[in-house]
């Protein structure tokens, strides 16, 4: 019995010591700092290249749409309410060699214009408020559809006017200079 207790004794002071020692271990690997390697040009453009279409800033506008055709024999009329998203970015796909400078742990990088990647209209919250056709007109199908597609227009406009674009390059800049310093570059400087 007082073997068997012993031998017990020992098995678990021997798993706890084992434990222990890889706790330790594993918590050196985990807690040692590495230094990132700093990459060439070449590298650093492949890495930012792969990032392709980098979508930064999301606008969210709503727009009222006031659609008439008015003939001598009646109107039709829609008034539709949109909800339209604007996206834009920077296509770093563009990217060239000679867009990006290093020097030591300073990089400089020239990114291609931002633009207006993406809108289209929430259907889900989109909605026709009013349509009205008059009494000699037959339904025009397509004035609802003329009216969407004003809507898209206008709502590109309003963000554009707002200033979607400075916010897109503003946006990339971040982010990217927080990828670059992750990369290992202490200074990250984005020339137009």
């Amino acid at each position: 019995m007082k073997s068997r207790l012993l031998a017990m004794a020992v098995v678990t002071i021997a798993v706890l010591l084992a434990g222990f020692i890889l706790g330790m271990s594993l918590s050196r690997l985990i807690n040692r700092k590495t230094t990132p390697a700093i990459l060439d040009t070449a590298s650093v453009v492949q890495q930012v290249q792969s990032l392709s279409h980098l979508v930064t800033v999301k606008y969210v506008i709503e727009k009222v749409v006031v659609l008439e055709d008015v003939k001598w024999f009646g109107e039709s009329r829609v008034l539709l309410l949109a909800h339209g998203v604007v996206k834009a970015g920077v296509d770093l796909g563009g990217l060239k060699p000679g867009d990006v400078k290093i020097h030591e742990k300073k990089i400089s990088l020239r990114l291609p214009p931002e633009h207006v990647t993406d809108v289209y209209l929430d259907e889900k919250r989109t909605e026709i408020i009013e349509r009205s056709t008059g009494l000699l007109r037959l339904f025009d199908k397509d004035l609802e559809q003329n009216a969407r597609r004003q809507a898209v227009d206008d709502i590109r406009r309003a963000a554009r006017a707002s200033g979607i674009l400075k916010d897109a390059r503003e946006r990339a800049h971040l982010q990217l200079g927080n990828l670059l310093r992750n990369l290992g570059f202490a200074e990250v400087e984005f020339v137009e």
